[in-house]
This record gives structure tokens, C-alpha cells and sequence, in this order.
């Protein structure tokens, strides 16, 4: 005989739906219309993102509740890869925020980091933009090398990874 899940049971069970509702609503748009969602509960999504307050509260309590009935384990997968992604892209931008800050102070070892992991990386063009970046700094104006510094160290990352991907 199986046991029925307590009430506790139940009313964990109805909060974490009702969190997964949550982060739901806070995807874009494009990305909520790659998960195979029941009508009803993407309608409630929708009408979620023009609501604010109390209002948002009880949607939400609702989604949940409209997530009891359905299978939502594709909906739990497809939230949870896209937290993780976002969690990379931040992680990503935060190093080359860091090589490039590390950059314009003058760090050498940074550079030959750059170097071994991108190696198709231009060094001569990344110094070229340290030092203008550095001259633009002096000068009290806008930091454009800065933004074009990043921008290059961004791509040459982004390249390196995809080379990575294709490998595995």
C-alpha cells in the first residue's frame, strides 16, 4: 500500500511549482516559446508579464496551480538549463572584464594567458588597444579603446569555446 504525501509534502511541492511559475515569467519571451508548455499555462505566463504586485502574487499562485496538473518536467529541465547558461554568460563576462582591467594595469602574465588560451588571438592588436586605452584614459576622454578591448577579447573567447564545443 502506498502512502499518501503528507500535507507538508503537498504544500512543498505546490511552493516549488509555484517558484518554477516564477522563473518562468522572468524568461524572455522567445525563450518560454522553446518549451513545450499547455496552452493554459502559457497564457497565464503571458498575461503574468503585464502584472505587477498583488496582482503578480496571485498569477503566480495560479500558474502553480495549473502546474499540479500537467507533467512540468520538461518545464523544470528547459528553466534549469537556461539559469545555468545565464550563469556561464555571467561567469564568462566577469573573466574577460577581469583580463581586460588587468590588461590597462599593465599585467604581462595576462597577455601570455590570452595568448595560450586563444591562440589565434592577435596580441600586437590587443596591446595596440591597451595602449590607446591607456593614452584615452590620460586624456580624460570617453573610454572607446576600452569598449573595443573588450568587445575583441569577448570574441576571441567566444571562438575559443566554440572550438572547444566542436572538439567534444
Amino acid at each position: 500500500m502506498s502512502e499518501k504525501p503528507s500535507r507538508t509534502q503537498k504544500k512543498k511541492e505546490a511552493v516549488e511549482l509555484q517558484e518554477y511559475g516564477e522563473k518562468l515569467v522572468k524568461l524572455r519571451d522567445d525563450q518560454i516559446n522553446g518549451i513545450a508548455l499547455p496552452e493554459e499555462i502559457l497564457q497565464a505566463v503571458r498575461f503574468a508579464k503585464t502584472l505587477r504586485h498583488g496582482a503578480l502574487r496571485r498569477q503566480l499562485q495560479y500558474i502553480g496551480t495549473l502546474m499540479r496538473r500537467y507533467d512540468v518536467a520538461s518545464v523544470r529541465e528547459v528553466v534549469d538549463n537556461t539559469e545555468q547558461a545565464t550563469r556561464r554568460r555571467n561567469r564568462a563576462t566577469r573573466e574577460i572584464e577581469k583580463w581586460r582591467d588587468n590588461l590597462l594595469a599593465g599585467s604581462e602574465t595576462v597577455m601570455k594567458e590570452i595568448g595560450s588560451r586563444c591562440p589565434d588571438a592577435d596580441l600586437q592588436y590587443v596591446a595596440e588597444l591597451v595602449r590607446e586605452a591607456g593614452a584615452e584614459k590620460e586624456a580624460g576622454r570617453p573610454p572607446r579603446s576600452a569598449r573595443i578591448l573588450f568587445r575583441y577579447l569577448k570574441n576571441i573567447r567566444d571562438e575559443e569555446r566554440g572550438d572547444q564545443e566542436k572538439e567534444r
